[in-house]
């Protein structure tokens, strides 16, 4: 068995959700979730099989984030993983959706940030391990940034 590092390709301002899933009916029902959860969403998602065909399917609403899906898709190639990117949307709009899924059966991340996907291959094929989601703290919030996140969420419509 080998380990691989592999990091996630996309634009800065993309956010994307990393899951696994189990069953190829996956694609319609995650794009009705999306299209249900958010008016004019802008995604793409690519679902990758551990049997059968073994094909990544693919599915959305903007060509751009679908392309990145199957090219993400592609590099990770493990089964059974399924890769949505998000153009005009945040996961907090979409993820309790996804995760209500009945073929979702873990999320591994939901997130803009650089994120890299460690992988561990074996004569079978591949697996997620886990994800390396952004960079680590390099310190703990005082008063005053405490204050500017408290404000920031206000701001921006996620409080009252």
């Amino acid at each position: 068995m080998k380990f691989l590092n592999i990091p996630i390709e996309k634009p800065a301002e993309i956010n994307f959700i990393l899951a696994q899933s189990h069953f190829i009916k996956t694609v319609e029902d995650c794009y009705e979730t999306l299209v249900e959860a958010v008016p004019g969403i802008k995604f793409g998602l690519a679902f990758c099989e551990a049997s059968g065909e073994k094909l990544i399917r693919k599915a959305g609403t903007d060509e751009e984030m679908v392309d990145l899906a199957v090219k993400n898709a592609k590099k990770i190639g493990a089964g059974h993983s399924l890769f949505i990117f998000l153009k005009n949307a945040f996961p907090i709009n979409v993820l309790n959706r996804i995760k209500n899924l009945s073929e979702v059966t873990h999320i591994y991340c939901a997130t803009a940030n650089q994120t890299e996907v460690i992988i561990a291959e074996t004569n079978q094929g591949r697996g997620i391990m886990g994800v390396v989601d952004g960079n680590s703290p390099v310190g703990v919030e005082n008063e005053k940034e405490e204050k500017e996140r408290k404000e920031f969420l206000r701001k921006i419509g996620y409080k009252k």
